[in-house]
């Protein structure tokens, strides 16, 4: 049977192109060997369960490797201790495959559940003896650990694990306990009772900080593609795509194997794109982005519901989009966690960046809905005037800034300094949204991110457009803007730029002018 790219379940590499992972399990191992218990937290979909069965295999030379999911217990396991000792103890049964007859005959017991008396202290007494016996040292495998983490049984259940960790000295317990899923069990929310507030816990301070990159770099992609390649020999580029999947995604797992696998079967045997050499390309690429950009599928689905159940990561998010602001990363700041666990953001260079520029442009168009209820009238505006923007296929770039100067000045040119600099830049792309919808897509690139200074790259039909939005601060940083400009064009290959600037300057002359920078042509827009 060929080999697919699979963005279902969990990959295996008998059946699906996938990145290398042993490097990534031979770190993990060692952390095994030093007898680390951890966690393995990552949004959804970034590849901890492939992971997970990976290290299975990788470990079971060496260890006896219990491996657990927490999704096959349901919530009348965690109501008592009783219930979750007997549906941990049949899971870990059929887990364990054989074990010390003494362990096995006692988990059997268990199982049948029939003692309502059962205990987890009772339960450990038995892994201890488990543990004792076992002809390899075990190590503990739990996915979805998280899915139970609201649960009083389950807090137990890791003090359990503690407390014989903390005394494995004197107690034999398992070489390494792992838990995977998206919660950081370390620091759990949880809410047993109603009147209760939800207070953090740390009943797993004990676990080894996890600094395995599961992100997928360019090299890696490309070889991954290399091997499609060797198949299906489309003498396609293989490190230009890989560098353009990891520009788009910064490797998220899912990303990339999805934006493979729509060049894959749904880009190719296209009209536009009649075989797998034509859809290899940059034009196919672009093709699949937009398609991937406008489908439903369930890592878009989690993130946009996280925004609901977590609505205090929404200004946040706002502020990090439209605002250009570089927020310090702040270890203690409990939203700057979560928008880093659900994997909306990361940490570069210290400072906290929306993920990858397919979530910004998910969030972008999600976050201008919302601005489009407040301020129909320069979305309406965009739609209205949409015709005149698109000629031959190119994208007018001077004349949507012309007529947003102008429609701007109409609706808000009475407005405060202070309005002009937080609004600004979220009303422009509001105003460009409906001229670009369908056909393509802009993003923000992260170095230029700041109060003053955004380049905003737009793409449309394959083709990039360069607009720096400037907060105005005088000539002099006028022309530094100018020369910083020019020096983006030069990374695209491209002769001409875009500006536009918000000047708060009282005898400011709002238009759009042409400058000539060396072999670049600039056209800036002042409002």
């Amino acid at each position: 049977m060929a080999k697919t790219f699979n963005t279902e379940g969990y990959c295996d590499p008998d059946y699906n192109y996938m990145v290398d992972l042993s490097g990534r399990l031979a770190q993990i191992k060692a952390m095994v060997d030093n007898g680390k218990y951890f966690t393995i937290n990552r949004g959804r979909q970034y590849g901890k369960t492939t992971t997970l069965i990976a290290l299975e295999g990788y470990l079971e030379p060496y260890y006896k490797v219990i491996s657990l999911d927490f999704q096959m217990l349901s919530s009348a396991c965690f109501e008592n201790e009783a219930s979750f000792v007997s549906s941990f103890s049949r899971e870990f049964l059929y887990a364990a495959d054989s074990m010390p007859v003494q362990a096995k005959s006692e988990l059997e017991a268990y199982a049948r559940g029939s003692d309502s008396e059962l205990t987890l202290s009772i339960l450990f007494k038995t892994l201890e003896k488990f543990c004792r016996e076992s002809e390899k040292k075990p190590v503990l495998m739990i996915d979805e650990a998280d899915s139970a983490s609201n649960n009083q049984v389950f807090l137990d259940f890791l003090a359990q694990l503690r407390a014989y960790y903390l005394k494995r000295r004197k107690m034999t317990t398992f070489q390494s306990v792992i838990l995977a899923g998206v919660y950081d069990v370390r620091s759990i929310k949880r809410k047993i009772r109603p009147e209760e507030d939800h207070r953090a816990n740390s009943p797993w301070n004990i676990a080894a900080d996890y600094a395995v990159n599961m992100d997928f770099d360019a090299e890696e992609t490309a070889v991954m593609l290399m091997e499609y390649e060797n198949d299906y020999h489309t003498g396609m580029d293989v490190k230009a795509v890989a560098q353009n999947i990891y520009d788009y995604t910064s490797g998220y797992p899912y990303l990339v194997s999805r934006l493979c696998k729509l060049i894959d079967e749904k880009v190719a045997g296209t009209s536009a794109f009649p075989d797998k050499s034509s859809a290899w390309t940059e034009a196919g690429f672009q093709a699949a982005l937009k398609m991937l950009l406008e489908e439903s599928n369930p890592l878009f689905e989690s993130l946009m519901n996280k925004l609901y159940d977590y609505p205090e990561l929404n200004p946040v998010i706002s502020r990090l989009l439209f605002q250009g602001e570089r927020i310090p990363y702040n270890p203690d700041d409990a939203v700057m966690k979560d928008a880093m666990m659900f994997g909306f953001a990361k940490v570069q260079n210290s400072s906290v960046q929306i993920a990858n520029r397919i979530f910004e442009t998910r969030l972008y168009n999600k976050f201008l809905l919302t601005a489009r209820d407040q301020c129909g009238a320069m979305f309406a505006e965009g739609s209205r005037w949409k015709s005149q923007f698109v000629i031959d296929g190119y994208l007018d770039v001077r004349r949507v800034l012309e007529k947003f100067v102008e429609t701007f000045d109409f609706l808000y040119g009475a407005r405060d300094e202070i309005f002009v600099e937080d609004e600004g830049r979220r009303y422009f792309m509001l105003f460009l949204k409906p001229i670009i919808n369908g056909n393509g897509n802009c993003y923000v690139e992260p170095e230029t991110r700041n109060r003053e200074r955004m380049d905003l790259v737009i793409d449309y039909l394959g083709r990039q457009y360069i607009c720096e939005l400037k907060i105005w601060h005088g000539n002099a940083y006028n022309e530094r803007g100018e020369a910083q400009l020019s020096k983006y064009l030069d990374y695209f290959h491209l002769k001409k730029g875009y500006m536009l600037s918000f000047n708060f300057n009282q005898k400011k002359r709002i238009g759009v002018q042409e400058i000539t920078l060396g072999d670049k042509v600039l056209i800036e827009a002042v409002v």
